[in-house]
């Protein structure tokens, strides 16, 4: 059986968890039956409220959200999402099965596009509604637990008053306390966004940070955010690795590794995108680019550009044909990507990087930075390995450095992070947190 306490550490504990192996003879996110007696028949019946940054597109943070949305829905009563922003489109299987509440800045025109971003100001007072909300449904049909799961400002929703607030951070608003820089960069956008940041950026903090006073229980899904809630909010935190599809995304024995590199990620600033080009193009490999986003056009010039430099500097010909941009994947064209691709390039530095578990899921070893997430995910000579600057030059000798044939660690190491491990564990937590 798996020893839940591998996937849940305290942040002062950092150190990677050992590789746990899955029963073979309890189902993907089964609870075993010592632990369904464990769960009195009261607690059964508690009435769970969820929270959520807001719900218009299905990416890592609602795959955890809903994770946890199936718990609640097996396991307890539903008190419903809260959420800032929510289209009527279906998300995710799960996340479906729940009302959705939302915020009065849903009701702006464009609000569930990219209009919301420029409503950041806005949005301690919609917080604030919602916590309004919330008080009122729990005076009408008591609610037992709040439990949200936050990358933005919705873990400072106000539980009523005796409910435990549980909230499991993907990482402190990264655009108000780390990569800022990044969100105010690119042309006349982010210049309007830096002149926002620099009129509301302290007092957004301010609030954020206070309103961290509302969490009874942080969760992080890494040891990197674990310290971030510590440096930003003064909290301690335990870290609940977030839930990656093991059982999905596997190696296959028939298909042949090939000598392409490979990334996946939205091509935005903070990816850095770009020193993979470099480096794939410096190395003279083949790179294949999964994904879309706001850096795509000028990835495609960089590409040219560098293709050129390397030309005048008589290190190849033509070398930009190397670098090819796929777009958005479906998931099996990604898993067949993932089982032919040389290595993984990880260049960025992520809260956790779910991208990096499912390629070693798939037997492909990933080259990273050595930060972040990465620290927890990667099993430097085992699974891949990291390289300490972020340059071209050091990302390409870290590659030549890359292990071959090690399918089956990269395996043993994505199992650690599977969907059952992850439902055990949180079924714990909330527990745990009913019972406080």
């Amino acid at each position: 059986m798996v020893d839940e306490s591998e996937q849940v550490k305290t942040a002062k504990t950092p150190e990677p968890v050992g590789v746990p192996v899955p029963d073979p003879r309890v189902p993907e996110g089964a609870l075993s039956p010592g632990q369904k007696r464990r769960i009195p028949p009261k607690m059964r019946s508690a009435r769970v409220a969820l929270a959520h940054d807001w719900l218009v597109s299905a990416r890592g943070g609602e795959f955890v959200l809903d994770r946890f949305a199936a718990l609640v829905k097996e396991r307890y009563a539903s008190a419903g999402i809260y959420t800032l922003f929510a289209n009527k489109k279906p998300i995710l299987a799960h996340i479906n099965e729940h009302e959705r509440i939302t915020s009065r800045l849903n009701l702006i025109p464009g609000a569930k596009g990219k209009l919301r971003r420029w409503l950041l100001p806005l949005y301690p007072g919609a917080v604030e509604a919602l916590g309004e909300k919330l008080e009122k449904a729990h005076k009408k049909n008591k609610i037992d637990l709040l439990l949200s799961t936050s990358s933005g400002l919705i873990k400072g929703l106000a539980a009523p008053e005796g409910v435990p607030h549980l909230c499991y951070c993907h990482a402190p608003a990264r655009y108000l306390w780390s990569i800022t820089g990044e969100y105010t960069g690119g042309g006349s956008g982010g210049a309007m966004r830096g002149i926002g940041f620099k009129l509301f950026g302290e007092k957004l903090r301010n609030w954020d940070r206070t309103t961290a006073t509302n969490v009874t229980r942080f969760l992080a899904n890494s040891t990197h955010t674990a310290r971030e809630i510590e440096r930003c909010f003064s909290r301690d935190s335990e870290v609940l690795y977030p839930p990656v599809r093991t059982r999905y995304f596997t190696p296959d024995p028939n298909v042949q590794r090939e000598e392409f590199w490979l990334v996946v990620t939205a091509l935005e600033p903070y990816k850095r995108t770009e020193l993979a080009i470099e480096a794939a193009m410096l190395e003279g490999k083949k790179l294949m680019i999964a994904g879309t986003g706001t850096r795509q056009a000028a990835l495609r010039r960089f590409a040219i550009k560098t293709g050129r430099r390397l030309k005048k500097a008589g290190i190849g010909k033509g070398r930009h044909k190397l670098v090819n941009f796929l777009g958005r994947v479906d998931d099996e064209t990604l898993r067949k990507l993932y089982r032919r691709a040389r290595l993984l390039v990880f260049p960025q530095i992520e809260d956790f990087g779910i991208v990096a578990v499912e390629a070693q899921a798939c037997g492909c070893p990933v080259v990273a930075r050595r930060a972040g997430g990465a620290l927890d995910t990667v099993l430097e000579g085992r699974s891949g390995c990291f390289f300490n600057e972020p340059t071209a030059e050091t990302l390409r000798q870290a590659a030549k450095r890359c292990p071959t044939g090690v399918s089956d660690q990269c395996r043993a190491s994505a199992a650690r992070f599977s969907e059952g491990t992850f439902d055990r564990a949180a079924e714990r937590i909330v527990r745990q947190t009913l019972s406080m």
